[in-house]
């Protein structure tokens, strides 16, 4: 067996998987068309829309909301989609809403608004002269997270993603290792419970609440008949959706089949849709990020599941080097599926 793997250098490996998807160091990231609707100075009132839909609320004032994302973050070679600061001439507190379109499920979703916040409230305090060394206490914008999801999974209506999740997910790993450890048998419900008083005992001093509103066709009809942009959106991600899964998916042709799925998306758009004009008059760029998402969905499919493979080869490496367990009991142990054992055999014994 060769030396075993460390954590660190799996990191490494997905650090330098991440680098090959965006490509060279000077690439201009792209907006994804969801920031592009709804991103806009021209488009507001949309974004007003949007605001009022998420809240329950009916404003008008388009000069309350300010647009304030920060251009140059980016996640996986996309920039953050939108955030937003709305006044409060809206609701008596101003709030600061970070909106994020998810085209497959992300429960690390809360970690990322977490630190993607932190450096809005820095522009904020920056920008507002606020001195956070000082003895007054600053008044700062309330914090709203939300994730509009439209992917292929099913989901309920929404979804509460919470950032405590990944600690507890923290304390489990090391439950389990210390179990595995101790040759002693035990279920995920005595694992469960442990982990849940370590949670409570350790108390840790920050939680994350992100909102996930799935906008997919029959979820949420309300919300998205009060947003007419929104619900016109999803839309069209679902004609494209649809008209793809009509065409050749060869690999030949994929590039193309997406091409051309786009295009029947746009020429099918009823006329009264308020984004037609907008989405026809911008179809160059409308068609390039969705190729881009489309692409970038691709390469992200792919260094998931290589990280997923990388990350139980390592699991059953470090059970076998520590309990001297063979590599089927490991497997048993971690509770790896009979048919996606075969490929761990042959990357686990493979001579190097």
């Amino acid at each position: 067996m060769s030396e075993k793997k460390t954590y660190e250098e799996l990191e490494e490996r997905i650090q330098e998987l991440e680098i090959q998807l965006k490509g060279s160091s000077n690439r201009e990231y792209k907006s994804r068309l969801f920031g592009f609707l709804f991103g806009r100075e021209e488009n507001k009132r949309w974004t007003l829309s949007l605001y009022n839909a998420i809240h329950g609320t009916s404003y008008d004032d388009i000069s309350a909301v300010t647009i304030n994302t920060i251009e140059d973050v980016v996640y996986m070679g996309m920039k953050n989609d939108l955030s937003i600061l709305v006044s409060e001439t809206i609701s008596l507190y101003r709030s600061l809403e970070l909106y994020e379109q998810q085209s497959s499920y992300n429960p690390n979703m809360p970690v990322r608004e977490f630190m993607y916040a932190g450096k809005l409230y820095d522009k904020f305090i920056h920008s507002a002269r606020l001195n956070r060394y000082g003895k007054k206490l600053l008044p700062l914008p309330l914090p709203k997270l939300v994730v509009f999801y439209n992917g292929t999974d099913e989901k309920e209506d929404e979804t509460t993603l919470l950032l405590s999740d990944a600690f507890k997910e923290e304390i489990r790993q090391n439950v389990l290792h210390k179990y595995s450890g101790m040759n002693e048998k035990t279920d995920e419900s005595r694992i469960q419970s442990e982990m849940e008083k370590i949670f409570r005992d350790a108390d840790p001093d920050i939680e994350v609440k992100v909102r996930m509103i799935n906008i997919n066709h029959g979820h949420n009809r309300e919300m998205l008949s009060k947003c007419r942009p929104l619900g016109e959106y999803a839309w069209f991600v679902a004609q494209v959706r649809n008209n793809q899964a009509d065409c050749s998916s060869t690999e030949d042709d994929k590039q193309t089949g997406i091409c051309s799925a786009i295009d029947r998306a746009i020429d099918e758009m009823p006329q009264d849709f308020e984004i037609k004009k907008f989405i026809t008059a911008n179809r160059a760029e409308v068609k390039d990020m969705c190729l881009t998402e489309y692409n970038e969905a691709e390469a992200m499919d792919m260094l998931k599941e290589e990280g997923r493979q990388e990350t139980r080869l390592l699991d059953i490496k470090n059970l076998m080097d520590s309990t001297g367990w063979t590599a089927e009991k490991a497997m048993d142990t971690l509770k790896i599926p009979k048919d996606q054992r075969i490929s761990l055999y042959v990357d686990l014994f493979r001579k190097e």
